[in-house]
């Protein structure tokens, strides 16, 4: 039987312990393993809430897209346009063939900036 608050639990405690690796990535300028772990908190954000909606365990996707149409959350075109921006790069580290373009470390920041503020929304909409 699936423990709804555990498995949410879950979701959210790995995707803090990711938020911190893009931290501490970034600080080191690993600025594709950074985003790469940004993509991973949000992912593991967004199946918390598809733990809660449904009831079910969440699918083996990494398809932000994807996940947000079976749970239906309220981005902003904004942060729907981020998510988009996050997708290119939880590919990097899957696919070594994929290599997309390393973004400045200015922008790759912001990343992560907007990355936080989204993780912490989602958490705060559980």
């Amino acid at each position: 039987m699936l423990n709804i608050q555990r498995q949410i639990e879950y979701w959210i405690k790995t995707a803090s312990e990711d938020m911190v690796t893009a931290e501490l990535l970034m600080s080191k300028n690993r600025v594709l393993h950074s985003l790469f772990f940004c993509h991973l908190t949000i992912e593991k954000a967004i199946k918390a809430h598809f733990v809660k909606k449904t009831g079910q365990f969440a699918p083996k996707t990494h398809n932000l897209f994807l996940l947000n149409e079976q749970v239906k959350l309220n981005f902003s075109e904004d942060e729907f346009v981020f998510l988009g921006i996050l997708m290119k790069y939880q590919l990097e580290g899957r696919y070594p063939d994929y290599e997309p373009a390393v973004p400045s470390v200015e922008n790759a920041k912001s990343y992560l900036k907007l990355t936080k503020q989204l993780f912490i929304w989602l958490k705060e909409e559980l």
